[in-house]
């Protein structure tokens, strides 16, 4: 007898989902030093729960979408989904990859490839004719990731303001949707 393979898969995110997509945040941000641990140290839980909540059940626009990759039932990353906002962008065919996040404890096992997948296929299904996404020019990690999946730079540069007055640089990466 020949024993099953993990049930894993990709899915939109229910509100049930929030506190576990705010624990791979948190556990995600700390692992990358993205945040100060004193900065991280002094979020709340329950308030960022609310957040994601409030964005999987009233976003904005209805092409803002959560997709949480599963391994059974726990969480292991999400993404997030949505109109292109750029100031160069037409929002009918630019959609946009705005967080593509899988817990460090989980990654390397299809997780990202699995979100990717959904995020392309969620895209599309919006009628999106192109992807974008930006991407820290620090993070060979996730731009190999993300070429190899097929998106290339398109010229684009920016640079974010943090709220401990660093700066972020990204790049702009795009590709078609089918």
């Amino acid at each position: 007898m020949t024993e099953a393979g993990p049930d894993v898969s990709a899915r939109l995110a229910w509100p049930d989902d929030a506190a576990a997509i705010v624990r791979v945040q948190l556990a995600a941000w700390r692992a990358d030093a993205v945040v100060p641990a004193e900065e991280l140290d002094a979020l709340d839980p329950a308030e960022l729960t609310e957040r994601w909540t409030a964005l999987i059940t009233s976003p904005k626009d209805g092409r803002l979408r959560v997709l949480v990759a599963l391994d059974r039932v726990d969480v292991r990353g999400f993404t997030l989904v949505h109109p292109s906002y750029d100031p160069d962008s037409d929002q009918v065919a630019d959609g946009e990859i705005s967080e593509l996040v899988v817990h460090p404890d989980h990654q390397r096992a299809g997780h990202g490839s699995r979100l990717l997948q959904a995020a392309v296929d969620t895209l599309a299904a919006d009628k999106f004719t192109r992807g974008r996404w930006w991407v820290a020019t620090t993070d060979d990690v996730l731009r190999a990731f993300v070429t190899e999946s097929g998106w290339a730079p398109d010229g684009a540069h920016r640079e974010l303001a943090t709220d401990t007055g660093a700066t972020v640089k990204q790049i702009r990466l795009h590709t078609t949707l089918a």
